[in-house]
């Protein structure tokens, strides 16, 4: 018996899934492998090219060892070696299309970075945690509720280091912008918009996707470079198509991704998150929305997400738009006056003594004005926003470097600012904001249950594991 199917038996033994969103792990434990400063981790890639080069790229270039690429598709596996080639560093790489047997055969494995469609973050990253791997995990964290506990229990009992990909965390601005937020300039803030121009429905749109709104019919022959299982993974089978689901566009489909609210709200929700110090989510319900489809997220919407209260800070609602609805401009007249419209995304936080606004996706801009201001002035040249007067409280990243900071984390040194006690309750809520574009009525939720009050939402709180891909 292999340590996967070891592990996979001892956990259905213990009791498997539970009622609500609680898994039992396995008593079995591998401990974490830390290195310490000054030696290499070796590193396995889950996913390989495009954002998974841009993922292990930096480690590697920081002189990580790679010692194991996986990717479902063979081509992305044939540049990943070619990067290695040019520097002399291919040889006794092991390259596979699935990530099972890629953490059943590696046995030096420290660290794991997954790059994949939303569907195989969880997946991936438990299986590696559990076998005392530290997990450098692409946003969305995860794509279910159910995944997002089991992720942190996993976490926590298997004591690894994890950090998901909002890269922005990294950087000085962003960190400057949590620290003025959280310092009471603004006073009591109780609103926040956010808004993104994914999916594109317009042109201009850089990097979005076209939203397809039903399951494509009928199969194309599978590409002999693909293995289409394996891209499949836990979610429900279905038959390959060309052009529909690798590369980009399986965002839209509710069974591999997480939507707009995926894609992008953990970068653009970043920073009122962690600057006002968010939690606990109460309620996700969809004010504005495209019809509903079977198999996708809708066009366009606007979604309100009630975050609690936090000791003497009140309430604070967060609307969110995606498919290029904004905020109306009357709500921002200081950001209208200086930029001539509503940007096409962005992020402003109503305080009752003034705002701040970032147009930067990943909150590394940001401007404020204070009541009686006529327009915005950046956060680096406003008077209120000096650090005599909101003095650092954060630490700052070496070299602003996001993949760094896990690198260094994995041998002992610091933390990372992105590890599951911020990212769970950051993808939670973002999950009640898909329950809420997916369903109708309000989403009610109970946190300590795992439970909503709407019964067809509750349906899509625990994964789909298909039969053999259970983790």
């Amino acid at each position: 018996m292999n340590r996967r199917s070891f592990m996979k038996g001892s956990l259905l033994a213990a009791g498997g899934v539970l009622a609500g969103c609680t898994t039992t792990l396995t008593s079995t434990k591998a401990a974490p492998r830390f290195r310490k400063p000054g030696e290499k981790l070796n590193i396995g890639a889950i996913g390989v090219d495009g954002k998974g080069w841009s993922d292990w790229g930096p480690m590697f270039e920081n002189g990580e060892n790679i010692v194991a690429l996986c990717d479902i598709d063979k081509k992305a596996i044939e540049k990943g070696l070619a990067r290695l080639r040019e520097k002399g560093l291919d040889k006794g790489v092991q390259v596979f299309t699935d990530y099972r047997k890629m953490l059943e055969t590696c046995k030096n494995l420290d660290a794991v970075t997954v790059s994949t469609p939303d569907h195989i973050h969880a997946p991936a990253a438990i299986e590696a945690m559990r076998l005392g791997c530290h997990v450098y995990v692409q946003k969305p964290l995860v794509r279910t509720i159910g995944d997002a506990r089991l992720f942190q229990k996993t976490a926590r009992e298997m004591g690894v280091v994890t950090q998901m990909g909002n890269q922005g965390s990294a950087r000085d601005g962003f960190r400057r912008g949590v620290e003025i937020l959280r310092s009471g300039v603004l006073g009591d803030m109780t609103e926040v918009h956010v808004w993104t121009n994914r999916p594109e429905i317009e042109p201009g749109c850089e990097w979005g996707w076209k939203q397809p709104l039903d399951r494509p019919q009928g199969a194309d022959p599978i590409p002999d470079y693909l293995d289409w299982d394996s891209w499949i993974g836990p979610a429900p089978k279905r038959d390959f198509k060309a052009g529909v689901y690798h590369r980009i566009l399986w965002r839209a489909f509710y069974d591999f991704g997480t939507g707009a609210f995926g894609d992008m709200g953990c970068h653009t929700m970043n920073l009122p998150f962690r600057g006002l110090e968010l939690g606990t989510v109460l309620k996700g319900e969809a004010l504005d929305i495209s019809e509903h489809y079977d198999d996708t997220y809708p066009l366009f919407s606007k979604v309100c997400l009630t975050y609690a209260a936090r000791g003497n800070k009140p309430e604070v609602k967060l609307f969110w738009y995606d498919g290029y609805r904004k905020p109306h401009p009357d709500i921002m007249p200081q950001v209208v006056a200086a930029f001539g419209a509503v940007p096409t995304t962005g992020c402003l936080i109503i305080g009752s003594k003034g705002i701040l606004v970032s147009t930067n996706d990943y909150g590394e801009e940001s401007y404020i004005a204070l009541k009686g201001e006529q327009k915005i002035q950046s956060t680096t040249k406003h008077p209120a926003c000096t650090e005599e007067l909101i003095p650092r409280t954060l630490p700052r990243a070496k070299d602003q470097d996001h993949y760094m900071e896990f690198v260094n984390a994995c041998k002992g040194e610091g933390k990372t600012f992105s590890d599951i006690d911020f990212s769970i309750p950051l993808v939670e809520s973002m999950c009640v904001g898909c329950l809420a574009q997916r369903v109708s009525g309000k989403v009610v939720w109970n946190a300590k249950r795992c439970k909503s009050d709407n019964k067809e939402a509750n349906r899509f709180i625990q994964p789909f594991m298909r039969k053999g891909w259970e983790y």
